[in-house]
């Protein structure tokens, strides 16, 4: 059997997932849509540590690092739940502007809504 054969007689994958769209440079694109197909608009940013700070309180969502979504098959933000919130103020706040690596800058994101994001980068 050629190649060409083996290739056409493999399933096609299901058309009833929903195509899920990322980009995978939220700041540089100016936005992004999560997995939820919530559309992301950067606002502002990078933010002073002292704009970032009360933002990591009063946000409705946060961000910290990336994770891989295995539906998009691409590493995206990574949305901390409220219990994680905390912990991650602490740990961005340590890192912000940080000579050594790794290091977090934050940026403000708003969706149609009028929710806010807080979405915070990190370089290594």
């Amino acid at each position: 059997m050629a190649f060409a054969d083996l290739v056409a007689a493999m399933p096609a994958p299901p058309d009833d997932r929903a195509e899920v769209r990322h980009h995978p440079m939220p700041v540089t694109d100016g936005g992004f849509t999560d997995a939820d197909r919530c559309h992301w608009r950067l606002t502002r940013g990078p933010l002073d540590v002292r704009r970032a700070q009360p933002l990591a309180v009063t946000a409705d969502r946060m961000t910290l690092g990336v994770e891989h979504d295995e539906r998009a098959r691409l590493w995206v933000p990574r949305f901390l739940t409220p219990d994680e919130r905390p912990a991650a103020r602490l740990e961005a706040r340590a890192r912000f502007g940080a000579a050594e690596l790794p290091a977090h800058e934050a940026y403000e994101f708003a969706d149609a809504d009028g929710r806010v994001l807080l979405f915070v980068e990190t370089y290594c």
